[in-house]
């Protein structure tokens, strides 16, 4: 378990301390947040993990938003199956459109008839904004302040001067 929680914490500083721009990583945890928030085994899924490897966003941004935004997606599932149930079943002027979206072959495969589906799918959408404008606020803060605040500290300067640090810097994956 100590493994899993390196792997995190090495994953948040290098998406932090990327050479993207803060756009690029806050795109990336936007676009993560997607994987975190809707269940996991669902066509939208794939476009997003499309997007993430086409566009120019950070792939550890998107990794770290996936991470950050799994847990809040099982807490939120009660609000995203209400959301859901409210446009499948109480919009009567919307039925039509899931008769539609069931019955179109590759449509039906986004599973959008399923409360939680449906409902954190909009959920996201409808964050995608504030998540993106929020992570990148957030990035520009860490790199102007944190960062350098926690790079003058000793315990960083002993870090990096370590041999231990410096063997992991040769062999850590760019």
């Amino acid at each position: 378990m100590p493994v899993i929680w390196l792997k995190l914490v090495q994953q948040l500083v290098k998406a932090l301390n990327s050479d993207g721009t803060p756009g690029q990583v806050a795109a990336g945890i936007a676009l993560g947040a997607a994987l975190g928030l809707t269940p996991l085994a669902n066509l939208h899924n794939l476009l997003v993990l499309a997007a993430i490897m086409l566009l120019n966003v950070s792939v550890p941004g998107a990794m770290l938003g996936w991470v950050l935004f799994t847990p809040v997606g099982f807490a939120l599932d009660p609000l995203f199956d209400s959301v859901g149930r409210w446009l499948l079943l109480d919009l009567e002027a919307l039925r039509p459109l899931w008769e539609e979206v069931a019955n179109t072959p590759v449509i039906a495969l986004a599973n959008l008839n399923n409360t939680i589906v449906l409902g954190s799918l909009i959920v996201w959408l409808l964050m995608f904004a504030p998540i993106y404008l929020l992570a990148r606020y957030g990035v520009v803060q860490y790199r102007s302040r944190v960062y350098q605040r926690l790079r003058q500290t000793r315990a960083f300067q002993a870090i990096q001067a370590s041999k231990l640090y410096n063997l992991y810097r040769l062999f850590r994956p760019e």
